[in-house]
């Protein structure tokens, strides 16, 4: 396997709530797990994303301090405000259609977008999801490039 050069690392509250919506509602797999400590290393297509048991009401561990303090401030819901992950797929459909089966609400319907890059317009298809544990994340298909008017 591939690691990619960014990899987020999400906190997650409930690692086996997580895997369930990460690998049963969505179409991620897992690469590899460390269970004794609530790990996982997740992937869906070219998109890769670790999950890590936390808690909230625990304060930072001696080992975390000497770490350089993984967290920055206390871990209330939603864990992802003002952020958003945003993750290509081949087919916005499969994910919709995976997130219907389950009855798993969007946060913003489908819509299409066109991005400006310079001289060109970089259109996609996306949604927006919260997942169990307020991470926003963004699926998108690309739909090409136009020139801007």
């Amino acid at each position: 396997m591939k690691y990619n050069d960014l990899i987020p690392e999400l906190g997650v509250l409930d690692i086996e709530k997580s895997l369930r919506f990460y690998t049963e509602t969505l179409p991620f797999k897992i690469e590899y797990q460390r269970q004794d400590v609530g790990f996982a290393f997740v992937s869906l297509g070219n998109s890769q994303l670790m999950l890590e048991q936390v808690s909230a009401t625990d304060a930072a561990t001696d080992e975390e301090i000497r770490a350089g303090a993984w967290r920055t401030g206390a871990l209330e819901y939603p864990l992802g405000r003002g952020m958003n992950l945003e993750i290509r797929v081949e087919s916005l459909d499969q994910i919709l259609r995976a997130l219907a089966n389950a009855n798993y609400p969007l946060k913003m319907q489908p819509r299409e977008v066109w991005y400006r890059r310079e001289a060109i317009l970089t259109g996609q298809r996306q949604i927006l999801v919260m997942d169990p544990d307020g991470y926003l994340l963004r699926f998108h298909e690309i739909l090409g490039e136009r020139p801007a008017d």
